[in-house]
């Protein structure tokens, strides 16, 4: 194990490392970069009068990595980090941390091209083997991490290509948590944290933004959907495609968080005419 410290720090930050991780390793992890930034950036706001912590704040002492996952080709994929956040009262905060970076999740709603309004919605779904969750079958949203050039909306489009074949546009996509965030922003605090949903912050920094895509389809071609297999079998991807009506993804969805979390965003945003009906 071998020990650093963290550029441009001061006072210095000593990281320690595993023997499978290099600092150029970690420090060129997108993940890792964002989550030092946010908590880099969030520490400095208890400069301020107004702050919560200003008369005792706290400092980021030292890192310690604990473990990584590479992905296949050798890519640094998920780091377990313990992470010393305490003030000069010698009062800490809780500083475990599953490193995952960003991923995508999308709405995908489709309206047979002869119905004569909305009520007639459906949504794509996934089943597949989600082996931290225990199952062989777990359904949700069309979902998928970023990669380490990726954007948003290319992983979006690059995502609803590889689990339902459809081909899209980036343009036709809608980004809800953006829409929401940027009018939340204005009415909460200022720490520079992403335009997202975070699922576990109490453990994972994984942020997550929710898609909108809505499509007209010919009916054939959205029976054509339901069973369909897809995924990247060479990823070890297995993946059926089931759809539901858009009024019962709430239920059929709900041990899906991503898939809760678009339920409300979409009804949120059309209730404030942000999206179209």
């Amino acid at each position: 194990m071998s020990t650093f410290n963290l550029p441009d720090t001061i006072p210095a930050v000593p990281v320690k490392l595993t023997e499978e991780l290099s600092k150029d390793q970690l420090l060129a992890f997108p993940a890792f970069k964002t989550w030092l930034s946010t908590l880099k950036s969030s520490l400095d706001l208890q400069k301020q009068d107004s702050h919560s912590f200003h008369s005792a704040p706290y400092t980021l002492r030292n890192i310690t990595i604990q473990s990584c996952d590479f992905f296949s080709g050798g890519r640094l994929g998920f780091v377990k980090l313990r992470a010393e956040v305490s003030n000069d009262a010698g009062e800490k905060l809780p500083g475990s941390v599953f490193l995952r970076g960003g991923s995508v999740a999308i709405l995908l709603v489709l309206q047979p091209e002869d119905a004569k309004d909305t009520s007639e919605e459906y949504v794509i779904l996934t089943v597949q083997p989600r082996i931290p969750a225990g199952s062989l079958a777990f359904v949700e949203l069309p979902a998928g991490m970023l990669d380490d050039n990726g954007t948003f909306t290319g992983a979006a489009a690059k995502e609803i290509k590889e689990e339902t074949g459809l081909e899209i546009q980036e343009e036709e996509l809608v980004d809800m948590t953006e829409l929401v965030n940027r009018r939340a922003d204005d009415v909460t605090n200022k720490e520079e944290l992403q335009q997202a949903v975070y699922p576990g912050p109490g453990g994972s920094d994984e942020f997550l933004a929710v898609f909108l895509l809505r499509k007209r389809m010919g009916r054939n071609e959205i029976e054509g959907l339901k069973g369909k297999l897809t995924g990247l079998r060479g990823h070890s991807e297995k993946i059926t495609l089931r759809l539901c009506r858009l009024d019962e993804l709430w239920k059929i969805g709900a041990r899906d968080g991503k898939a809760l979390a678009a339920v409300a965003l979409y009804e949120g945003l059309r209730r404030e005419d942000l999206i179209s009906r």
